[in-house]
């Protein structure tokens, strides 16, 4: 019998990312599907969470913060849109951006409103997440602006 060894700060820390980018593709996934939130959920953690494509194995994502992105960016997605909306330019509303920023939109509106993330952590890891999605575009710097807005309006006591 072996004991579960407790993993480190470090992978604590890439198990809230691999969640965060999880949870944007889900949310990107419930939009372009219309799949349900507990249906995407599910198939995520049985999945997608710890999976091996092509011989690279997918990091396990922290399950808890995963289901609860997805789940607050659903419960709150007007509010989040709302935040959203005001803080693009009134030519762009959300509902004409890519659909991978609003899932990237919704999941870190969902950390600010109603998790306990430093909204600069919020940021970062968002902002590293755009990175990825859209390696060579302006996406990072335009996705920094609109969650430093959205961060300012969600948690000013922060700033």
């Amino acid at each position: 019998m072996t004991d579960a060894v407790a993993p480190s700060g470090n992978q604590k820390r890439k198990m809230k990312s691999a969640a965060r980018l999880y949870a944007v593709q889900a949310l990107f996934q419930m939009e372009t599907s219309g799949q349900a939130t507990r249906a995407v959920i599910a198939e995520f953690l049985d999945h997608r969470f710890g999976a091996v494509y092509e011989g690279a194995e997918m990091i396990d994502g922290d399950v808890d913060l995963f289901r609860e992105l997805v789940e607050e960016a659903v419960n709150n997605q007007a509010r989040i849109d709302q935040m959203t909306d005001r803080a693009l330019v009134a030519k762009w509303p959300i509902s004409r951006i890519d659909p991978t920023l609003r899932g990237l939109f919704r999941a870190a509106g969902a950390e600010l409103v109603s998790l306990d993330t430093p909204p600069r952590v919020v940021i970062k890891e968002y902002v590293d997440l755009t990175a990825a999605f859209f390696p060579e575009g302006r996406e990072p710097s335009f996705v920094n602006a609109v969650l430093d807005h959205m961060a300012r309006e969600a948690r000013p006591e922060a700033f």
